[in-house]
């Protein structure tokens, strides 16, 4: 994953990291979508749930509320899925 994503790829995929939204490298200002997943791939279990719910924390600020966070054991990624006001 690139240090920062653009939005051109954060609309594309319509997913973001927990991580550049933490670290303040994420523009969602553009982004034209209703309905947007906070991805989490770093750490283990109850530390990518927490960086999830953090994120959502985060864009909770800026007029997003948080729906469901799903993890997928298969392939170890939690997803939190958020609704923009």
């Amino acid at each position: 994953m690139p240090a920062a994503e653009t939005p051109e790829q954060i609309t594309r995929t319509r997913t973001v990291t927990a991580r550049a939204i933490l670290q303040g490298k994420a523009d969602l200002r553009t982004y034209p979508y209703r309905l947007l997943a906070v991805v989490s791939h770093h750490g283990l279990g109850g530390d990518q749930i927490s960086e999830a719910v953090a994120a959502a924390e985060v864009l909770g600020q800026f007029g997003w509320d948080l729906v469901s966070v799903s993890e997928f054991a298969s392939n170890r990624i939690v997803y939190a899925f958020l609704r923009r006001r």
